[in-house]
């Protein structure tokens, strides 16, 4: 996660600008030659790191290319635990959480990174697969601490899980349309993720009819 390395201490600066070099290496590496065609050791040898160094840093090469969007969400995460429950609509709740982790993510050459690791999780089957893993791991993480911080009673747990399904849709959607710009900035995103989550409440009731043949 970007953040003021110089605000750190020494030993944390350079574990951080370790796992910058890592990432920053790892995208444009796969972005030239292809994901499953960059062996770790590669990888490693192009930061002139150990395998155990890198084992302290990611859990293999999925985690290291998809940490820009990782980020975003273990950000939401820690944003949900820290927020002050207050009575309102549950996906604005969540909406305020994903938009304040985006403030302190987004930041520096976050942008960049992230449009990268999007267009390769596109292209990628195996990156793909863990990308879902991840995305549920964390909605199930959301769903724990939505039930420990509002009162919500055991019989909403399915509630809880599609709102938080809902918010992770409409941020895929974002993604995608912020990804396709050619100015991308985490204004940008921002934009991008307050009108897809504006468009939730009209497609929940959208009418339809077939087409006249």
């Amino acid at each position: 996660m970007d953040v003021a390395i110089d605000e750190l201490p020494l030993r944390e600066r350079k574990k951080l600008r370790t796992r910058h070099a890592l990432i920053d290496s790892a995208l444009r590496l796969f972005t030239e030659r292809g994901f499953d065609a960059v062996t770790l050791d590669e990888l490693c040898e192009s930061v002139e790191i150990s395998k155990r160094t890198f084992f302290r840093t990611f859990a293999g090469k999925e985690d290291v290319a998809m940490a820009p969007l990782q980020d975003i969400w273990l950000a939401f995460l820690e944003e949900l635990e820290r927020g002050e429950p207050r009575e309102t609509e549950l996906l604005r709740v969540l909406r305020d959480a994903l938009l304040a982790a985006v403030d302190r993510v987004a930041v520096g050459d976050w942008p960049r990174r992230a449009a990268l690791s999007h267009r390769l999780v596109g292209v990628t089957p195996s990156m793909a697969g863990h990308n879902l893993q991840f995305c549920d791991r964390t909605s199930g993480a959301a769903v724990t601490l939505l039930h420990r911080q509002l009162e919500v009673g055991e019989d909403r747990t399915l509630h809880l899980r599609l709102a938080v399904d809902i918010l992770v849709a409409a941020f895929h959607c974002a993604l995608g349309a912020w990804t396709a710009h050619d100015d991308r900035t985490a204004e940008g995103l921002a934009t991008e993720v307050r009108r897809a989550l504006d468009a939730v409440p009209e497609v929940l009731t959208m009418t339809v009819r077939p087409k006249s043949l």
